[in-house]
């Protein structure tokens, strides 16, 4: 059995974060073990092990994209500080929905972040689908994950971040809704 310190070595620790648009150093470790509850805090670990120590300070839930999201499940969740999801392809687009269940049908209004095979080219999308913090992949580049976040200044289709399509905001600005 590993003791603390090669525990703690075994985290991860993201490169990069992104928060609320804005690059952030990150105060959580991810742990991928399941088995094992890390020493250091605060950090993010399976489903399954937070639910184990579920009331412990300093531990948040990481969801795989295979989640089957219900009512009992969003409830439990309303006690973690934040919730990741899981990203293990980014092939995988599973997690858009799981973000956009947790805020719009669940209300979730804590952090929900992206972790695991997270691209710059699919974080305007993410922020779409609700998630507020991003963790980018170790070889994406910070400037160009800024860039990518500015690159539409507009969205045609109704969506987490901004609830109507445009031609409503149109119609509402011209006093015609």
């Amino acid at each position: 059995m590993p003791n603390d310190n090669e525990q703690d070595q075994q985290l991860e620790h993201a490169r990069t974060l992104i928060k609320m648009g804005q690059p952030e150093q990150d105060e959580w470790a991810l742990s991928r073990d399941a088995e094992a509850l890390p020493y250091r805090r605060p950090v993010i670990v399976p489903l399954a092990l937070w639910r184990q120590h579920a009331g412990e300070e300093g531990l948040a839930p990481w969801l795989p994209s295979d989640t089957e999201l219900d009512d009992t499940l969003a409830e439990e969740l309303t006690a973690a500080p934040l919730v990741a999801i899981d990203f293990p392809a980014f092939t995988d687009g599973r997690g858009y929905t799981l973000a956009r269940l947790l805020r719009e049908r669940y209300g979730y209004g804590r952090e929900v972040r992206a972790i695991g095979d997270v691209l710059v080219d699919q974080l305007f999308y993410m922020t779409r689908c609700g998630f507020d913090a991003l963790a980018l992949r170790e070889d994406q580049q910070l400037e160009d994950a800024m860039r990518a976040l500015g690159a539409f200044s507009v969205s045609y289709q109704p969506a987490v971040d901004v609830g109507e399509a445009l031609f409503e905001r149109r119609l509402r600005e011209k006093g015609h809704a």
